[in-house]
Formats: C-alpha cells, structure tokens, sequence
C-alpha cells in the first residue's frame, strides 16, 4: 500500500517525475506527410536534374542552365560556371519585387568557379548561396516552399550519380509520357 502511494506521489510531483522519455507527438497516432513538389500551390519545384537540364514540378523539362522564379522559369544563357559575371547575374538584380537570396547551383564543385561566381554576385550586390547544383535544386525548393522570395540560377551538373530508383523512376516517367489511347 504504501509503495503504490509513493508511486502516486511521484507521478503526479513534476519535479520527481520517473517518465523517462516522452514523445513530443501526442496527437491521434497518424502520420501525415506532405511533398511539397506535388502541391500546385506552393510554385515551381526541381523534380530532377540530368547532365542536360532540369525536370520541373509541372511537368516542364528545361534544357541547358536555367533561371527559376516561384512561378516562372527562364532559360539562362551561360554555357558554365566560368560564365557567371556580374552581367549574367543582372537579371536577378532588376527583379520586382526584390528577392531576398539568390541559390546558385554551379556544375563543379572547384574552389576556383565559387570564388569567380562569389566576386560576380558581390560586385552585382546580391546575396548569394554557392552549392553544387545537387543541393542547389533541393535548397531552392525548400526556400521556395517556405514563401521565401527566393531565385535559382542553375547549371545543370557535370556528371550525375544513377542509382536503380532514377532509372526506374525515369523508365516510369517516359513511358507514361508516350502512352497514347487509340480507343
């Protein structure tokens, strides 16, 4: 008897509380997930890039470098990271409203080509974020998810790892995108 008091005790005393772990999820037991990619409106997202370009949530491929909006995407006319001068990074200057980050995706990862395009986006006077492309898709959509004001400058990568879900997934994509009804 006097051990189940005790145990009452501390249970209900905050500080002698013997709960060792706690879940901070304390709803009805469900999941829920949410793919930003597939909401409409969250804007424009990178679905996949390839060494030709980028597959977009809409279901737009952009060949070659590519200027990407919340909602719009343009093709952006350097042929590589040893293009990007501080003309090439005026359109994401003269932009209304302005934006508050501009992500660059570069195709090599060489200290040279940051610190080349790092000085053109000073003298531009722009804030930048500098990553290979790879993570360069991913950050933009997560900035872009976020309502941030936020634009992508991409350089599609130099070589690109595949793995067997990418070839499937590619397989999948292609082959729904020829399927026609004759019915």
């Amino acid at each position: 008897m006097f051990l189940n008091k005790a145990k009452k005790f501390i249970k209900q005393t905050p500080f002698l509380s013997s709960v060792r772990y706690k879940a901070a999820y304390e709803g009805d037991g469900k999941t829920t997930v949410r793919v930003i990619n597939q909401e409409e409106d969250s804007g424009l997202m990178i679905n996949s890039y390839a060494v030709f370009g980028f597959r977009l949530n809409n279901g737009v491929t952009v060949l070659g470098p590519m200027a990407i909006f919340p909602r719009t995407v343009l093709s952006w006319q350097v042929r590589g990271s040893y293009e990007v001068t501080e003309d090439a990074l005026r359109l994401f200057k003269l932009l209304e409203p302005k934006i508050d980050l501009l992500v660059v995706g570069l195709e090599t990862n060489e200290r040279r080509a940051m610190e080349l395009v790092f000085r053109a986006a000073r003298a531009a006077a722009l804030n930048v974020e500098l990553l290979p492309t790879e993570h360069a898709c991913s950050t933009f959509n997560f900035l872009n998810a976020e309502g941030r004001s936020v634009a992508g400058a991409l350089i599609p990568p130099l070589h690109v790892t595949v793995n067997v879900d990418d070839m499937l997934e590619s397989q999948l994509h292609y082959r729904n995108l020829y399927r026609q009804d004759f019915n």
